[in-house]
């Protein structure tokens, strides 16, 4: 069952699996370039997406009207669908949810100099639908004709998982027998990164350490993750693959602060709990926390506060994949929900790349040095965000 709707009520219907996995991110193209790089711990210096190429899906006038976050949201879908072996679905019963945290900002900086240059008639006609947050979803609902909800969330940094879990419901509710799902980002932008760095959330080394002592803020990344989300029976009746289920999924918010999380991680551990409520399992159940863990002082403090209240001394391990992706925001959740994917259908659980010393603050068991074997099929991946937003998913093995 999952959580539904904004009354909390959970919805009761079919079970939800997922059959296609899709990913771009600074470890390269591709799911297995995201997992190897979480394993090897190896990922592009600059935190952008080596060797993409939008003209592989795009045409020559198409690629120069669609902005960055919009063509590796729909690479991404692209992979998940080729993955998936779906040739054939009812497009009006064919759903997409996609997440970005901000949209086609790198268009709108573009064209900002191209009116203070060249002129308000040279600005593109094309710059609101370039900039529109809801143009990756827009994208692949058109490239594969998805006529059933095609929705976007911009909920920050959670977008990406409360976009999984919003497709996730339009299926096990009945309403979409396929959904596309994921998020997106790319703001590599020198004022992005002025405006994080000034309000102190970046690495000032450039380095990110989930969880360890000298952690000192985020690295910022590109990146994007797509699944295709199917009713079992609709999967299993043309012999799908599948990697995994969605038993669980829940969203709270701190209505706390714009950016900082609540110190004793209230909201973080209300949302884990009904996430796991809504998979009808218990703590004991879990064999692994994809953590949000972001590199920075406060929110990696909050989110392990958190899991200690939750979990007391049962807490399983802990990862997380931002020392090697760094922090894709909107993208961020959809990575992570492919490399949960993928920790459950290889049995292992990659390590916290990046951190050392486990601050003596934070008594959790984050795997690091080397992957861990997976004790349990079932994993939990965190996603909170500015302005107080929680998300969290359950994925397990579906028997």
């Amino acid at each position: 069952m999952l959580v539904g709707h904004l009354s909390g009520e959970p919805v009761h219907g079919y079970r939800v699996v997922v059959t296609g996995i899709g990913a771009l991110s600074c470890c390269g193209v591709g799911t297995e370039a995201l997992f190897t790089g979480l394993l090897q711990g190896t990922f592009s210096e600059d935190h952008r997406i080596p060797d993409f190429d939008p003209a592989t899906i795009f045409g020559p006038k198409e690629v120069r009207r669609v902005d960055r976050f919009a063509q590796i949201t729909l690479a991404a879908a692209v992979e998940a669908m080729a993955d998936s072996g779906l040739d054939e679905m009812d497009p009006d019963r064919a759903a997409v949810v996609m997440g970005t945290g901000i949209g086609g900002m790198g268009t709108l900086i573009a064209q900002q100099q191209v009116l203070e240059q060249r002129g308000a008639n040279r600005v593109s006609p094309f710059l609101a639908p370039m900039i529109m947050p809801n143009a990756g979803a827009a994208q692949v609902a058109m490239r594969f004709g998805c006529r059933g909800p095609v929705e976007t969330v911009t909920t920050a940094c959670a977008a990406g998982t409360h976009s999984i879990a919003a497709g996730a419901r339009l299926v096990a509710s009945g309403r979409a027998d396929v959904a596309i799902v994921g998020g997106g980002e790319s703001v590599m932008e020198a004022i992005t990164f002025a405006g994080f760095g000034n309000m102190t959330a970046l690495s000032n080394q450039g380095i990110s350490r989930p969880f360890d002592i000298d952690r000192d803020g985020f690295v910022m990344s590109e990146g994007a993750g797509a699944l295709v989300l199917e009713r079992f029976d609709h999967a299993t009746a043309r012999g799908a693959r599948i990697y995994g289920e969605v038993i669980g999924a829940a969203s709270t918010a701190d209505a706390f602060h714009i950016t900082a999380p609540r110190e004793d991680g209230s909201g973080a551990r209300r949302c884990m709990e009904l996430a796991l409520e809504d998979a009808g399992i218990s703590t004991r159940d879990v064999g692994t926390i994809n953590a949000h863990g972001t590199s920075t002082p406060l929110n990696d403090l909050a989110e392990s506060v958190a899991i200690e209240a939750l979990f007391g001394d049962e807490s399983p391990p802990v990862t997380s994949c931002k020392g090697v992706t760094g922090h894709s925001l909107g993208g961020a959740g959809a990575l992570e929900a492919v490399a949960s994917l993928l920790t459950i259908a290889r049995g292992v659980i990659p390590p916290t790349v990046g951190l050392t010393t486990v601050d003596p603050a934070i008594h959790l068991d984050v795997v690091k040095g080397e992957a861990r074997p997976l004790s349990m099929p079932v994993v939990l991946s965190n996603s909170f965000g500015f302005g107080g937003h929680n998300g969290s998913l359950v994925f397990a093995a579906a028997t």
